[in-house]
């Protein structure tokens, strides 16, 4: 196989997972704003799913969000998702929108407020097992906003063992995904702040805990890619929420805001093994002033582009220059593969699977926009917390 066709071959097996959520109306902390023909029940989101992955080639699979998208009957959901060609895919947790939760969740110094977000965590896995979902992925707005506020080491005590009780519950083919935030409901200590701690109690749960590293979620000037490289090497990332930020966790789309980086960030994944292997790819982000589908779609294009030129860097030559100490020459062989105008590459690749090779045109040309806005009247359209 050449070189060239080994890259096509890589492309067209890429999975990229898109959230349930992002086809509901969400806004800033000040107003959500509503779209005409949002969907009003998991089904109508996983209709939208649908129509990403038709036009894509490899958006498979949908994350959930309890209890956003909770329903009677999971199974029912699972295969109407099957039906439109669809598996679903992480079920991500919600211990961040009850009132019981003002002081936190499964650090809260209430044990019964503890035992209250537990209890929904298991429920998550519950659903996993009726969907066929294998990651349970767990973000906790947990944090104090005051110096004194409470005890820092026994939050992380009250962490680890509600960790621990989910993680016994989980199938030998599940997974529990950690996610870490800088700062942000808390603002003096968050309680999983950063990769490290994530790292250090998936760890101590064993191999079925791995780490998300969400792009958004670093202060300025982090280098994610490190990050990324030291986790593969330890086998411990579990998957990335993709998206951007120009100054906070401002989820826009993904290599909106530096594109450089998305590269760099995938370039360390296909030199880790990260491909092939079994990190998830998906994204998490708010279309709040931008149509919704579209720039899902152009999302998922973006990430095929970061993949497409991290594969053409030339690992020869760039290993020759590293070894011979060419600090210039090694770093033009990766600007050289970030130079690459890969789009005419995978408009060969979406030819050769059957698909439009400009998604965003053949979605704008399939009236599905029309469509959902003419069908989607009454009811309640789905959104922050809905």
């Amino acid at each position: 196989m050449t070189e060239r066709a080994a890259v096509k071959a890589a492309l067209k097996t890429q999975a990229v997972e898109t959230p349930s959520w992002a086809y509901g109306n969400s806004g800033t902390r000040f107003k959500v704003f509503a779209q005409q023909g949002v969907p009003r029940t998991p089904q109508e989101k996983l209709d939208d799913a649908a129509k990403v992955h038709e036009f894509t080639g490899v958006a498979p699979t949908v994350a959930l969000h309890i209890p956003w998208d909770r329903v009677d009957d999971y199974a029912a959901l699972a295969r109407h998702a099957e039906d439109r060609g669809l598996r679903l895919g992480a079920i991500n947790s919600n211990t961040f929108q009850d009132d019981d939760y003002r002081l936190g969740s499964v650090c809260h110094p209430d044990a019964a407020v503890r035992r209250k977000a537990v209890d929904h965590l298991l429920e998550c896995v519950d659903i996993m097992d009726a969907t066929g979902s294998k990651d349970l992925k767990l973000w906790f707005a947990d944090g104090t906003n005051y110096p004194g506020q409470d005890d820092i080491r026994a939050r992380q005590d009250r962490l680890a063992e509600a960790l621990a009780e989910v993680y016994e519950r989980l199938g030998d083919d599940q997974r529990m995904l950690l996610e870490y935030k800088l700062f942000e409901p808390a603002f003096y200590a968050t309680d999983v702040p950063d990769w490290g701690t994530a790292y250090a109690h998936c760890l101590k749960l064993g191999p079925k805990a791995q780490v998300v590293v969400d792009t958004g979620h670093h202060a300025p000037g982090t280098n994610i890619e490190f990050i990324v490289a030291t986790l593969l090497r330890e086998r411990k990332l579990g998957g990335f929420d993709f998206n951007s930020r120009f100054y906070a966790d401002d989820d826009l789309m993904v290599g909106a805001a530096d594109p450089f980086q998305l590269f760099r960030i995938m370039y360390e994944v296909v030199r880790g093994g990260g491909l092939s292997g079994d990190v998830a790819f998906m994204l998490d982000q708010c279309h709040n002033v931008e149509s919704k589908i579209p720039a899902i779609v152009r999302s998922v294009m973006n990430v095929q582009e970061a993949t497409a030129k991290a594969l053409l860097v030339d690992q020869d030559a760039l290993g020759a220059a590293q070894r011979a100490g060419d600090v210039l020459g090694a770093n033009a062989v990766l600007m050289d593969a970030f130079s690459t105008d890969v789009r005419p590459l995978l408009c060969e690749v979406r030819e050769e699977m059957g698909l439009d090779p400009d998604p965003v045109k053949a979605y704008a040309r399939s009236g599905w926009a029309e469509k959902i806005v003419g069908e989607r009247v009454g009811g309640e359209q789905a959104g922050w917390g809905a």
